[in-house]
């Protein structure tokens, strides 16, 4: 009797088992579903802290630059006009009425600025016209064509209903246009902005060919110091890193400051160059507030995340390699191009990238030593968020100009391949 039980306990041969009899398999699975249940709750922590400062922000920019509904939500029965009419159609009594009547609501609501500053944002000089009719707006009676055109002539301008038509709408791709320097006119056609206004993508060119400046500068001097960190005994190489380090441990705003002082027209380089003889002093070199003061302060600012790359991937590539090229009758410089430059290029194009990505965001040294000419696309957007508070617009930009950066980032996995990034 009891063989027979032990018989029946016994596990079917060819079926592995745990210890208590379990299928390994199954008893593998748990543990993997456990080991991966584990892991995720240790990162759970920092992909809400993901999700709550970088996904959820960008999400809101997004949505903020196709939408805005300061008009059509404090102007409902003209939005609805709009709306059951099409492009084109002339205005007529009922979309008069419907004008004095939204007008009416939103000065006694107090939104009329907010309307008037929604047209602005498509037609300039708007908005003391919708703030001035709002306050005659209660005693507007029929007809009411006549009561608005005799409040403000204006109201009578092709142009200006074409614009209301167009700002009716809460979703927009208007302000995506505004940022490429396009408009729409009172059909709807996409069009060129008015010169004048035309400002975007000039100011897109000039971040992204300074930021290439700045990139290429970085490289031609942090790729000689960072050989020299990479070939010196460790314990030199360390101490000369701390001068490299020395600038994360300053204040940025202490270093920008700095520049002003030794850049300006009586700062310490123009009076060494006037007491050597150099230059006279009735020709002092403008080399602050302009661009020269942007590329000069931005260039000293970003040098470390060059060098801090380059040095990662020159350190462990062995000098034998360039020694046996040369005995093998290669000359310096061909040993440096075929042997030693290909083994850098992860450093370079993590260090390059690196460089000009934080030089396209760059805001406070361009506002503080870049002048009128040295200003980047930031410094426009921070001026829309906390001037024109055309959020709007500055939501717009700042998409173009991460979609800029994703084609860039892609691009760079195209030619040279994320896996061969090297930052460390």
């Amino acid at each position: 009797m009891a063989d027979a039980t032990t018989d029946l306990a016994a596990p079917t041969p060819g079926r592995l088992t745990t210890a208590d009899g379990r299928p390994l398999k199954a008893a593998l699975g748990r543990a993997q579903s456990r080991a991966r249940r584990r892991a995720f709750l240790l990162v759970l922590p920092l992909l809400l802290f993901i999700v709550i400062t970088f996904i959820v922000p960008i999400g809101q920019m997004l949505h903020r630059s196709i939408h805005n509904d300061g008009f059509s939500r404090n102007m409902p029965q003209l939005s609805q006009w709009f709306a059951d009419t099409e492009p084109g159609t002339e205005p007529d009594e009922v979309a008069y009425a419907a004008l004095a009547a939204d007008l009416k609501g939103a000065a006694e609501a107090k939104t009329i600025g907010i309307v008037g500053t929604r047209v602005n944002y498509e037609m300039p000089g708007t908005r003391s016209l919708f703030t001035s009719t709002g306050r005659k707006a209660r005693g507007f009676e029929p007809p009411y064509r006549e009561a608005v055109l005799e409040a403000d002539p204006k109201w009578g301008n092709p142009s200006l209903w074409g614009t209301m038509r167009q700002v009716s709408r809460a979703y927009s791709p208007n302000f995506f246009l505004a940022s490429v320097d396009l408009a729409r006119d009172n059909e709807g056609n996409i069009v060129r902005a008015p010169q004048e206004r035309r400002v975007y993508v000039m100011l897109f060119q000039r971040t992204f060919l300074i930021a290439g400046l700045i990139t290429v500068l970085c490289l031609l001097l942090g790729f000689p110091i960072a050989h020299l960190l990479a070939t010196l005994p460790l314990r030199t190489s360390n101490l000369l890193m701390i001068l490299v380090l020395l600038p994360f441990w300053t204040s940025l705003l202490v270093r920008t400051t700095s520049w002003i002082v030794l850049l300006q027209g009586q700062g310490v380089v123009n009076n060494s160059l006037v007491a050597t003889g150099l230059i006279s002093d009735a020709n002092r070199i403008q080399m602050i507030y302009n661009q020269t003061g942007t590329i000069i302060a931005m260039t000293h600012i970003l040098l470390p995340f060059m060098i801090l790359p380059l040095y990662s991937v020159m350190r462990p590539i062995p000098p034998s390699y360039v020694r046996a090229a040369r005995s093998l009758g290669a000359s310096s410089w061909t040993a440096f191009r075929r042997i030693y430059l290909p083994q850098t290029l992860p450093g370079i194009g993590a260090g390059a990238l690196l460089v000009f990505i934080l030089g396209v965001g760059y805001y406070i040294t361009p506002a503080l030593v870049g002048g009128a000419s040295g200003q980047l696309i930031s410094n426009l957007i921070a001026f829309h968020m906390q001037d024109s508070l055309n959020w709007s617009l500055a939501a717009a930009l700042a998409a173009v100009l991460l979609a800029a950066v994703l084609i860039l980032y892609w691009l760079y996995d195209r030619l040279v391949g994320i896996d061969n990034l090297k930052l460390g």
